[in-house]
């Protein structure tokens, strides 16, 4: 187990690297891009150019700047953006992962719970009218575009329907740290995580009843019917455990994708500012630092997310540990 451990955090290692590498190389070693020009503005000299380049390093080999970036970053922490000199990169990024984090966290808990009781009721209710209701509200909620329900959540929130005693409590948009206001920083989230989870609750409870109902015709549920054991324990304790399989593949990529960014349009709509919002923002600026940093974040993110399904796989399914 501890070999199987540290031949994952390698493997981590050998990714990240491969992900920073690929990034700084697209950024700075693509024929024809010229970050100091991007600094520089329009119409700038030749001297300004090459003065510019001395400054920012970009005269020196390509390895000897992605190292001075991985350094900056990782070691001395001190990388400053390229767009607004002396603004310091990684602590930047560090105060916008509570909020995402605060945000897909919470969104997750509400798909997980409601998609788990979707799949497992549609199944145990198969081609019946509660089945048949499940899914076209899953359907509904798949097809909802999360910046569109946003903005109608929004809007009956915040605007026409604000006033009246069900909506009232919602507080203005933005973010409230926990440490500093925790009944403000719940109350704040609370419409965001539910306008997130909403296209995952439909996602991920049709998969977990298609998973469930192709389980319940293996033969080990034959079996299990045999030797009497009631519908609802083999639904429960036999079916709905292989199930999970893909039900949690799914959630390792999500989970590890919205926490390293994806969240960005729930993020915009709701004025909250995670990763998402600071990755975009430095995409319209091409400020190559906080790209750099904030592409390094999420792929850790993803990465470890896989490696924790790895392990889940383990717990779920008995014949992993043995292949």
């Amino acid at each position: 187990m501890t070999y199987a451990i540290l031949q994952r955090l390698a493997q981590m290692l050998f990714v990240m690297f491969g992900i920073s590498l690929l990034v700084f190389l697209i950024f700075f070693g693509t024929p024809g891009v010229d970050p100091a020009a991007r600094i520089a503005g329009r119409n700038a000299s030749p001297e300004v150019l090459e003065a510019v380049r001395h400054s920012f390093g970009f005269d020196q080999p390509f390895y000897v700047q992605y190292l001075t970036m991985m350094k900056k970053i990782f070691v001395t922490g001190d990388l400053t953006s390229f767009v607004n000199r002396g603004w310091k990169v990684v602590p930047a990024v560090l105060d916008t992962i509570p909020v995402t984090l605060s945000l897909v966290f919470g969104a997750a808990v509400l798909w997980v719970v409601f998609s788990l009781i979707i799949g497992v009721v549609a199944a145990a209710f198969r081609d019946r009218w509660p089945d048949k209701l499940l899914m076209i509200l899953g359907l509904i909620g798949i097809s909802m575009p999360v910046y569109w329900l946003g903005e109608v959540m929004n809007l009956i929130t915040q605007s026409r329907f604000h006033d009246i005693w069900l909506f009232a409590w919602v507080p203005p948009l933005g973010y409230k740290e926990f440490g500093k206001d925790p009944e403000g920083w719940f109350l704040t989230l609370v419409i965001p995580w539910i306008t997130l989870s909403i296209l995952y609750i439909g996602l991920y409870g049709r998969v977990l009843r298609a998973s469930i109902t192709e389980a319940l015709q293996e033969d080990y549920i034959r079996t299990a019917r045999a030797k009497g054991l009631s519908e609802t324990r083999i639904l429960l304790r036999h079916a709905l455990r292989t199930s999970l399989i893909a039900f949690v593949t799914l959630f390792g990529l999500d989970f590890g994708a919205l926490v390293g960014g994806s969240a960005l349009l729930t993020e915009v709509v709701f004025g909250l500012q995670g990763v998402g919002k600071l990755t975009f923002d430095a995409l319209q600026n091409l400020d190559l630092p906080v790209i750099m940093t904030t592409v390094l974040y999420a792929s850790f993110f993803v990465v470890l997310a896989n490696a924790v399904v790895d392990v889940v796989y383990i717990l779920l399914d008995p014949r992993v540990r043995t292949s």
